[in-house]
């Protein structure tokens, strides 16, 4: 349960928005979701727009009943929709939490949006909210995403095999990625992530 995480936080950086997800973004995520090759490594086919609209209602939610938080990232140069991240798999005994269900799309990739939301999430996580263990779970075969998580300084830990149902009913090996917060100043330094990089909104920062 999220009984000590504000499920109506926005956080910010001079790049993107990110603020929880409303039903209204279905109309907006429909016009960068119908790449059918967007999906391969994610849980749902978000092309179809009766799965999009489910997909949302169910993040709202999961939301609603504080067993999740799911945001929308909006990209602050067009104002419009870039995609949407989520936190879950919270334990507040053992302070640990997962990043993930992340999507971006494809017109916004290459635009460093996706790094701006690891840094937001990330900060929020260990610097406001006192969690220690910050994961990361992907498909095995999903190379862009591994290396991603690589490249910011998440320790991959291992695979569990025949974890989770993907679309057209493949089962996908899972791998595990974190950061733990006594790692959490080396990751910011290595990603250019500190108090004076252009990471920074001149509205206030993360909060």
């Amino acid at each position: 349960m999220i009984n000590s995480i504000d499920i109506n936080k926005t956080l910010e950086t001079k790049l993107i928005v990110m603020r929880p997800l409303r039903h209204e973004d279905i109309k907006g995520f429909q016009s960068i979701a119908s790449d059918k090759d967007l999906w391969t490594w994610f849980t749902h086919d978000l092309s179809d727009a009766d799965v999009l609209k489910n997909w949302v209602a169910s993040a709202i939610d999961e939301t609603n009943q504080q067993h999740k938080l799911a945001l929308a990232i909006i990209d602050k140069k067009t104002n419009t929709l870039a995609g949407s991240s989520s936190l879950g798999n919270i334990s507040l005994r053992d302070k640990r939490i997962e990043i993930g269900w992340t999507w971006i799309g494809r017109e916004f990739h290459g635009k460093k949006i996706n790094d701006h939301s690891k840094y937001l999430l990330l900060s929020w996580c260990f610097e406001e909210l006192g969690f220690l263990r910050v994961e990361f779970k992907t498909d095995v075969l999903n190379l862009p995403a591994r290396n991603a998580l690589h490249r910011i300084g998440a320790m991959e830990e291992g695979i569990l095999r025949s974890h989770t149902l993907m679309t057209h009913d493949r089962r996908r090996d899972t791998i595990y990625y974190s950061i733990l917060k006594h790692e959490w100043d080396g990751v910011k330094n290595k990603n250019g992530w500190d108090a004076g990089s252009a990471f920074i909104s001149n509205e206030g920062g993360a909060e």
